[in-house]
């Protein structure tokens, strides 16, 4: 069983980018879909949640407003440290469990796509056959952002919170760059799967 890790910072295009792995066959475990199934009401992270940031971030039948909480992290290192390690180690935990639960299970040339936003930063990518990084121009992604809603500031923020990631570059054992049309990011996706399918491990 192959995994890739896919990962990069924020409105890059990484769910994209999985969304067209699992168009040509591959396996998906989303990091970003197990953070919300870990924070639902009444969870054990739900509760820390709750405790440490107040009910004023609990929106309709108090589930966790992710928008509200967002912008409570985002302008506050310290606090996003904190909601950090009451998520993370739960959703790499069920990471984990659900790529043991596939290796059990699928034939042993499956291909395995590991979405996680901070794959490289937790050390994930130790696990990974090959890690991907999506990249985007800082004003592109911004664009992005607000388009989904964001506030300058709101976006601003969460972009300024991840500057780091670009030292993680030279992690990747291959770098896809966001910064053009939908069909160009198909195609870079195109190439990656043709390269894994032949057991490449280019980068670049």
């Amino acid at each position: 069983m192959k995994i890739i890790g896919v990962t990069g910072p924020i409105a890059s295009g990484k769910s994209t980018v999985t969304a067209f792995l699992k168009e040509k066959g591959a396996f998906v475990i989303d990091a970003d879909i197990i953070a919300r199934e870990v924070v639902e009401p009444g969870k054990p992270a739900w509760a820390e949640i709750v405790e440490r940031f107040g009910e004023s971030i609990l929106g309709s039948e108090r589930s966790i407003n992710r928008r509200e909480l967002g912008r409570i992290v985002f302008a506050d290192p310290e606090k996003r440290l904190i909601l950090n390690d009451i998520i993370h180690p739960r959703v790499i935990e069920e990471v984990e469990a659900r790529l043991a639960a596939l290796e059990e299970t699928v034939q042993t040339d499956a291909v395995v796509v590991v979405d996680v936003p901070l794959l490289i930063e937790v050390g994930m990518d130790k696990r990974c056959t090959l890690t991907v990084m999506v990249t985007a121009g800082r004003e592109l992604r911004l664009e992005r952002l607000l388009k989904q809603g964001l506030s300058r500031e709101e976006a601003e923020n969460r972009i300024d919170a991840q500057r780091e990631k670009d030292a993680l570059v030279e992690f990747a054992d291959v770098v896809i760059e966001n910064n053009g049309t939908l069909e160009e990011l198909r195609s870079r996706v195109e190439g990656l799967w043709e390269d894994v399918r032949a057991g490449g491990r280019c980068r670049g």
